[in-house]
Parts: C-alpha cells; structure tokens; sequence
C-alpha cells in the first residue's frame, strides 16, 4: 500500500487556484479551496480603509507522502511562503483513505516515514457565531490565533459531513496549528469555552503535522501566517 498525507495550505484570498496548479507540477491532480478568515487583530483605521485583508483560501489535497513534500517545497519557493503574513502549509499522516485507487495503512500500523510530530493542528467544528469563543479560549491558554473556515455545501440545500457530523451553513471550522507541548492546554482550554458534552455542540480533534513551511519555529500557534 502507499502511503498518503493530508496536505493543507492556508494563503491570503485569491492565491488558492494558484497553489493547485502548482501541485499538479508534483503529480496531484486535484484538491479543494475552503474559505475562510484570519483572527488576528486588525488595526481599525486599516480596517476602514481595506488595507488589512484577513480574507484566507484553505487549500486541502491528498498525496503520497513524497509527492506531498515535494509539492509542499516547491509551493512554498514559488508563493515565498518563509515572508511573513504569506501563508503556511504543513502536511498530516492520512489514514484508512479510500477512494484514491488503494487504501492507506490505518493508524496501528507504523509508517516507514514515521517522524517526530513537533505540532498539531486542532480542529474544531462549532455553531455558526462560536467561533471567537473557541479563538478566545485559545488564545488565553497561548495559542496566537488561527483561521476560521465558514463550512457549507455547494448548493442551498447542501450539506457538508466531516466523521458523520453534518456541516451546515450554521457551523464554523476553526484550524488552529500548535506546538505539540502546547496542545493539550489549548484544547483543554477549548473544552472549558465549549460544552461539547451537549448535543450538537460540536467536536474537537487533533491531528499530528509532520511537516511544515512557513512556520519557523517560535511562530507556532499562528495558522494565520
């Protein structure tokens, strides 16, 4: 079986489209462009005058794991991913994948690649307007921001599902990159913000980066970018 990972980019609005040719210069054929925001603060005045644009484009592919960081390597020369503000990407280990041509290993089997995990992402899924709350929490517990993704379908009447739970235009997806040794107090402090015990309160998961760019260390806990 091969081996495939969960690559993610996160760039400022208009450079998704731009980021997918680029990957196909790598043997991926294909992905998905999220919307989404920034949550860092911006300067009023800026604001105002829309100079300070927070809009972002989620790009998520799926690859084998040496097209993944060849592709992950290139897209960040070619977008100069290293400046500040110009975004980040970062791939995840992807297991029990169907629909690709061959299923991935699932997750009790050790990956040939296995490395030391130095980040996360957490990803949480709450009701349209708990977004900030979630950001919030986060960011009390040392987390310096993240990116908001306002999930819906592709039609009026469509529905988005991630593990069985529906995705309505009333959710919101907050994507939030850590340290590993900070993760665990941010989503601690997530679950304080967030009863997620209640029905239809939402989810919080976690998933392993094995890879990043544009992200030196010192900046994690900064999906902005």
């Amino acid at each position: 079986m091969r081996q495939f990972d969960f690559l993610c980019c996160i760039v400022n609005h208009g450079s998704g489209t731009k980021i997918l040719n680029l990957a196909k210069k790598h043997g991926i054929h294909g992905g998905t462009i999220l919307l989404g925001h920034g949550t860092v603060p911006l300067n009023k005045l800026m604001e105002f005058f829309e100079l300070a644009d927070s809009r972002k484009e989620i790009v998520i592919m799926l690859a084998d794991h040496a097209s993944a960081c060849e592709a992950m390597a290139y897209i960040g020369n070619e977008m100069s991913l290293h400046k500040k503000n110009s975004g980040i990407c970062f791939i995840s280990p992807a297991n029990n994948v169907f629909g690709v041509g061959q299923s991935v290993p699932d997750a009790s089997e050790k990956r040939e690649d296995d490395q030391e995990v130095m980040y996360n992402a957490i990803y949480t899924i709450v009701q349209k307007g708990m977004a900030e709350d979630v950001v919030d929490a986060a960011r009390a517990a040392g987390a310096r921001g993240g990116t908001i993704i306002n999930a819906r379908g592709s039609g009026a009447n469509d529905t988005m599902t991630v593990f069985a739970m529906p995705i309505e235009p009333e959710r919101e997806i907050v994507l939030i990159l850590a340290d590993k040794d900070a993760t665990e107090a941010i989503a601690a402090a997530i679950r304080g913000r967030i009863d997620f015990e209640q029905h239809g309160a939402g989810i919080l998961f976690v998933l392993g980066v094995s890879e990043v760019y544009g992200l030196a260390r010192g900046r994690a806990n900064d999906a902005n970018a």
